[in-house]
């Protein structure tokens, strides 16, 4: 028997995200009520989705917290993901943004993920860290005047500015961390090259969100499990500090590109029988 959202009383929840089905930063698609449906069959009660996957639900969030509410799901957060190349938002950044802060008012207890989208370089990378660092810090402070929570995930491909242990250090130095927050991303960051329950234990404070997918020693995407990252001490550490935020489980392995929704009926069952027990 599944074990529904198991976690909800500790505070702690397990949901899913999209992405699986888009494995794409800027792809448009339209498939949220079959995705959800898959979702709502395991033991995840919420969807952390990427804004371009919202399809007929972009410009209606009342028809999406149907859906989610038919189903007995959650929205845990939207995920933004764009270039900020410039120190100011761009128009077209900046009404996109503001567009999705408006419609999270619907959904009072969900999140927006801010990622940078990764490039094809890291050429003149100080700049380019600063310029994304003032943008999202601006977000912040917008979103958090309407009473959204906004944190920044780092990713992992070549050009990605936020990669490493040192951008990191940098990314943490000039995050205001008074108005966003960090959604550490287990893959990303075992890709990135990094211990990833330390990166976890020594960023705990600024925590708001999480993303766990697995991958092997040499980088490769893998299933829930069968990859080296010791997801069971990374919910122990947010169980035992009292995380009460959402825990999104995704993948992208040779597996999930061919049958999503099969993968994350598998995850599913990692996650009932690895991870809720722990809680």
């Amino acid at each position: 028997m599944i074990k529904r959202r198991g976690a909800a009383a500790m505070g702690m929840k397990f949901g899913c995200h999209g992405y699986t089905w888009q494995l794409s930063y800027d792809m448009q698609s339209d498939r949220l009520p079959q995705i959800m449906d898959v979702i709502a069959e395991g033991c995840f009660g919420g969807l952390d989705t990427q804004v371009a996957m919202l399809g007929r639900f972009s410009n209606h969030p009342e028809l999406l917290k149907e859906e989610l509410q038919r189903r007995g799901l959650e929205l845990a957060a939207l995920t933004l993901s764009l270039p900020w190349l410039f120190l100011k938002e761009t128009d077209e950044e900046r009404e996109a943004a503001d567009h999705f802060i408006n419609y999270l008012g619907h959904f009072p207890n969900a999140l927006l993920n801010v990622v940078q989208m990764p490039g094809t370089n890291r050429d003149q990378l100080k700049v380019r860290q600063h310029n994304v660092l003032n943008c999202v810090n601006e977000i912040g402070r917008r979103a958090a005047d309407k009473g959204i929570v906004t944190a920044l995930h780092p990713n992992s491909p070549p050009g990605s500015l936020f990669r490493t242990e040192e951008d990191y250090k940098v990314m943490f130095d000039g995050l205001d961390t008074e108005v966003i927050g960090y959604t550490p991303d287990a893959g990303h960051i075992a890709c990135g090259g990094m211990d990833v329950a330390e990166i976890f234990e020594r960023y705990r404070p600024f925590i708001k969100h999480v993303h766990f997918k697995d991958a092997s020693a040499d980088h490769i995407w893998e299933a829930m499990g069968e990859g080296t990252i010791d997801f069971r001490r990374i919910v122990s550490h947010l169980r035992d500090t009292g995380y009460k935020g959402w825990i999104m489980v995704e993948e992208e392995s040779a597996k999930a590109v061919v049958d999503p929704d099969g993968a994350m009926r598998a995850n599913s069952l990692y996650v009932q029988e690895q991870l809720l027990t722990l809680l």
